[in-house]
């Protein structure tokens, strides 16, 4: 584990697959055809999984933006997150994209949006224009779950890891939406070892890139100063003074990870991380709004 402020590599900082800076060329190469964009961004990371740059590349198009996962964050944190961005003029959605209500409330705000185009078709005696969405986000968010829910079949894979989705693809629904998938994006360069982190713990980094015990020392390290109840009743601990590496210990000894009879902190890590992105512990949300 690194010694400086238990910080992520700076490599990782400037970690940024050759695919995005792709991504990001043929949305705009497509963004003409596009109606609506549903941005996705992870209800426990609102802030962190957001992509800031995402105005310099789908122009002005309407956007809906869904926070995904509701049912894991802490939703008193993350309706502040909400309101901030409903104040910065977006049309927000907080669900789970599991849940069918939380689905047809996409699919009547996206109508919603479109009213006014549709009534000009009316009056010309033209149909409803069959609505072409762009569905964009960092990887992980739940992309696929969505893209999944709205044509009613696994269309596309999903799972908790990034990476999955590799190229873009149109995709029909039966609810006169065309859906335009994409891989997941991030910043080219993420603005701080915290977003980073953030970032990684729910899976929008590869855990392959950052070192498993930075990620594991930095959710103990949260939890343990915002969510001390739940992190001493998931792992049966008493937590006595807020010191990272004492309750990495007692994890370790209370769930027998060690290794030659010593506390292995990559094993209590990756059972951290394990349990954080599987939902075994949830109620939680990394960004504090400010």
């Amino acid at each position: 584990m690194n010694e400086n402020n238990n910080g992520v590599n700076k490599s990782v900082i400037n970690w940024y697959p050759g695919h995005m800076a792709k991504t990001k060329r043929l949305i705009k190469e497509n963004i003409d055809l596009i109606d609506i964009v549903y941005e996705l961004v992870d209800a426990r990371i609102p802030y962190s999984s957001k992509i800031k740059d995402i105005n310099d590349y789908i122009k002005n198009k309407p956007k809906l933006l869904i926070m995904t996962k509701k049912d894991l964050c802490d939703l008193e944190e993350t309706k502040k997150w909400v309101k901030v961005y409903e104040n910065q003029g977006y049309e927000v959605i907080l669900g789970d994209l599991r849940n069918q209500k939380d689905i047809k409330e996409i699919i009547k705000k996206t109508n919603k949006i479109m009213e006014s185009i549709n009534e000009k078709r009316n009056l010309k005696g033209l149909k409803n224009k069959d609505i072409k969405a762009l569905v964009v986000g960092s990887p992980n968010v739940g992309k696929s779950t969505l893209i999944n829910s709205l044509v009613g079949k696994k269309v596309a894979e999903a799972a908790n890891k990034p990476g999955v989705t590799k190229s873009i693809s149109w995709l029909k629904t039966s609810y006169n939406i065309s859906l335009l998938d994409t891989p997941g994006v991030l910043q080219p360069k993420i603005a701080t070892e915290k977003e980073a982190l953030a970032l990684a713990s729910c899976a929008s980094i590869k855990k392959e890139v950052v070192n498993i015990e930075e990620i594991g020392f930095f959710l103990v390290d949260f939890l343990s100063k915002n969510y001390k109840i739940l992190l001493e009743e998931k792992y049966k601990i008493k937590i006595s003074v807020n010191n990272s590496l004492e309750i990495m210990d007692a994890i370790g000894q209370r769930l027998n990870l060690k290794r030659f009879q010593e506390i292995d902190y990559e094993l209590v890590s990756l059972r951290i991380y394990n349990d954080f992105i599987s939902g075994a512990i949830k109620g939680v949300t990394l960004d504090i709004c400010q």
